[in-house]
């Protein structure tokens, strides 16, 4: 008998937490967990979306992973709008993460608690192989410009990876190529610290519901 969640090949994990539907007051109730069981010594793990959205995009599903005892210690946000370079729809989900959760991992289709190893790599040899190769995502992230690095995953998605107030940060594209809307003029802005009214949701993310 084990007090916490477990893996078969992990051991402890977080439980992962994710609304069936998205709407505002989804937004607003994740907002409140994260706030409820944070702890006074550490920031609250942020819920990172882009905004303004890019053009045409929504906002399609949140999730948090954590539980009363240790708290909320990752997050993800989900949006999904036109492919930048065309030829269908595109889904992009932003994972913030304490170190050694593996939510943004997870995403990614690698094995790990974190990117440490794939980054490390990634900063020495870009790998231009990848269909979705973009080497370095340049973003805004609470105002302050944050480079994010391509690292392993599963071919049909792209991954980045970087920092943002102290913890991991994770941005998954779905189909690889969709990658590329992060060499644009993305802004990621804090949903704990203020959610905009004028959020748009669209339909709930299959990969936060188990296509991923």
């Amino acid at each position: 008998m084990h007090a916490e969640s477990r893996c078969p090949d992990c051991g402890p994990v977080a439980p992962l937490h994710v609304p069936e539907h998205i709407g505002a007051e989804i937004v607003a109730s994740v907002v409140e967990r994260i706030q409820s069981t944070a702890q006074p010594e550490q920031p609250p793990v942020p819920l990172w979306c882009p905004w303004p959205l890019p053009p045409g995009w929504t906002t399609t599903g949140v999730a948090w992973a954590g539980d009363d005892r240790i708290g909320v210690r990752a997050t993800a946000v989900a949006c999904a709008g036109p492919a930048p370079l065309g030829g269908g729809p595109a889904d992009l989900v932003f994972v913030a993460e304490e170190p050694g959760v593996g939510l943004g991992t997870r995403y990614a289709g690698v094995l790990g608690p974190d990117a440490g190893p794939e980054l490390a790599e990634a900063l020495t040899d870009p790998g231009p192989g990848h269909p979705g190769h973009v080497g370095r995502a340049g973003i805004r992230v609470a105002g302050h410009p944050t480079p994010l690095w391509l690292v392993s995953s599963l071919t049909d998605r792209s991954a980045y990876a970087g920092e943002a107030r102290g913890m991991w940060l994770y941005a998954i594209a779905w189909p690889a190529s969709a990658g590329h809307l992060l060499a644009e003029d993305v802004m990621l802005h804090d949903l704990v610290e203020w959610t905009p009214p004028e959020l748009v949701y669209g339909a709930p993310s299959p990969y936060l519901h188990g296509k991923a």
